[in-house]
């Protein structure tokens, strides 16, 4: 076993006026395979996240409601929490920006920001509502696209020809909250000048992100950086800038800070320091990204840690989006599926098994189609791995008292090729390619089933009971062994499969072993096939949704 890593992992923080999705679950689910991986190998792995809570749309998602920012905030953070645990995802906190950490750490990293000479105060014109009497974020305006002239298209960019453009060249134009036309309005307001940075960015770039991304970004390099906009006026739902009456910052700057704020906070509840848990030589820091949020993480973000002297991530891990049935997730298709709508009607580890079945280390969108997601659940999980605890489980016990013997030749052969490749199952989940360590543990699967059938225990049993029992404990060593490396993804399954073994918890090191003179217990259920019109339900569920939203007008996030 290699020396103690000390880790600290985050993943990106959903937004709080809004659902956690099947969609949201690729990042979650991945991140939480690769801690678990790390804690079952020994070494101290802290995953952190928290609720994205500040903004516009959700002020004016409570304004709608009739309720507080406050109020809705923290109902949908205790549903998040809820989802998240249901759906095993183990983080070590799980925060909110909405807390004095975040505004003292945001406060911190604007004071070296002004203190450096990397602020820039200037006025510009915006996008204003007089009926609302506010300044409207750029997705807040909707017209007539002035490339295309494809309608109801948002101020940024059109949807139908990818053109992007300022909300000012929209044809009619009209605020998304009352309709109204909008005006222009001169306000002034705080930039922060990544071009100081370029040649950090240069440097940095290459070493700390995937190459496809570092490429994509330096891309921008052979001009300068655009200075960024940090602030926002008043009314808005956030943080006010030091100094700066009446104004807020931006909802993108005070974000990542809850990557810091969580940490801090779990540190404050564990008797441990923020310095040796972030900024210490020793600490390894990664962040599990989408790749359309890029440009904050990879760009701003390291730019103001390492102004304010904070360290910045080792690696930013980059993936892509899902999609269902090779389409963009839709709401009208019934694609668009929430994670409690999936809760309802199926076991998550259907779907933990599934993603890791898809997922690997590059920003590649991955397909969840509802076909091959049945046939491999049903083939793959429950009749080539857990058919071989059923049978095998079952048999020793009503035969041969439930307890393991010693192995044939044959089987202790495949035990120990099994055993054998511990390490090249933990290479593939120590750089995310888990699609790679299933593909393995998938084909340990196959020859055991292989051995079976070709031992026919169930003959054996028959003639000579005392025969079947070298056949059935080998089986039983090899699904262990498949429970052992499938842990991080099969977290429950795994801890059954301690219990039928009477073993305490597994780590990565309880496949160097192997179990003979053993008694297990009774076989208790670990994993059923699917049925189709379980799925068929899932969609008809999230239509139904789709009626009940549009009965509340949502504000997409700015």
């Amino acid at each position: 076993m290699s020396k103690k890593r000390k880790i600290t992992l985050t993943a990106a923080l959903p937004y709080a006026n809004g659902e956690i999705h099947i969609g949201h679950l690729v990042e979650y689910l991945q991140a939480d395979f690769w801690t678990r991986f790390q804690k079952l190998r020994g070494h101290e792995c802290l995953y952190f996240c928290a609720d994205d809570t500040h903004g516009t749309p959700i002020m004016m998602r409570a304004r709608q409601e009739g309720i507080t920012p406050e109020e809705l905030i923290e109902r949908n953070h205790k549903q998040h929490v809820l989802d998240f645990t249901d759906f095993g995802v183990d983080f070590d906190n799980y925060f909110t920006t909405h807390s004095d950490i975040n505004r003292e750490f945001c406060s911190v990293l604007y004071e070296h920001i002004e203190k450096n000479g990397h602020a820039d105060i200037r006025s510009i014109n915006q996008t204003y509502c007089n009926h609302d009497n506010i300044f409207l974020p750029d997705r807040f305006v909707k017209g007539t696209c002035p490339n295309c002239k494809a309608n109801n298209q948002y101020g940024d960019s059109c949807d139908s020809c990818g053109s992007t453009y300022a909300p000012s060249e929209l044809i009619d134009p009209a605020c998304s909250i009352c309709g109204n036309t909008p005006t222009t309005k001169e306000s002034e307001h705080i930039f922060f000048k990544l071009n100081d940075f370029k040649e950090y960015l240069t440097n940095w770039l290459p070493t700390h992100t995937p190459k496809e991304t570092a490429n994509k970004l330096m891309e921008w390099f052979d001009e300068d950086l655009k200075d960024w906009d940090i602030s926002r006026d008043a009314p808005y739902f956030g943080f006010e800038i030091p100094g700066h009456p009446g104004k807020f910052f931006y909802v993108w700057l005070d974000a990542p800070v809850g990557y810091m704020a969580s940490a801090k906070d779990w540190c404050d509840k564990n008797n441990r320091t923020f310095e040796e848990i972030w900024n210490a030589d020793d600490r390894e820091l990664y962040h599990f990204i989408g790749k359309d949020i890029v440009r904050f993480h990879c760009l701003f973000w390291p730019s103001i840690l390492d102004n304010a002297g904070f360290k910045t991530p080792d690696q930013v891990f980059v993936h892509g989006f899902l999609t269902v049935n090779g389409e963009k997730m839709s709401k009208s298709k019934g694609t668009f599926i929430n994670a409690r709508t999936y809760l309802n009607h199926l076991d998550p580890l259907y779907l933990r098994f599934y993603y890791a079945c898809k997922l690997n280390s590059s920003s590649d969108d991955i397909d969840l189609n509802f076909d091959d997601f049945i046939a491999r659940v049903n083939s793959d999980l429950v009749g080539k791995i857990t058919n071989l605890a059923s049978r095998g489980a079952q048999m020793l016990n009503k035969h041969l008292e439930g307890r393991i013997g010693d192995l044939d030749e044959d089987g202790k052969a495949l035990v120990d090729n099994a055993r054998a490749k511990s390490e090249e199952i933990a290479a593939h989940y120590e750089a995310r390619d888990f699609s790679k360590a299933l593909v393995i543990i998938r084909d340990i699967a196959d020859e055991a089933n292989r051995y079976f059938d070709e031992k026919e225990p169930w003959k054996a049993i028959k003639a000579d009971p005392e025969s079947a029992r070298p056949i059935l404990s080998a089986t039983l060593n090899l699904f262990r062994l498949i429970a052992i490396y499938l842990k991080p993804i099969l977290p429950e399954y795994a801890e059954k499969t301690e219990t039928l073994f009477n073993e305490s918890a597994f780590n990565w090191q309880s496949a160097q072993t192997v179990i003979t003179n053993h008694q297990i217990e009774k076989y208790e259920y670990l994993a059923s096939r699917i049925d189709p019109k379980q799925v068929d339900k899932i969609i008809e569920e999230t239509k139904h949704e789709l009626a009940a939203d549009k009965k509340i007008k949502t504000q997409p996030q700015q």
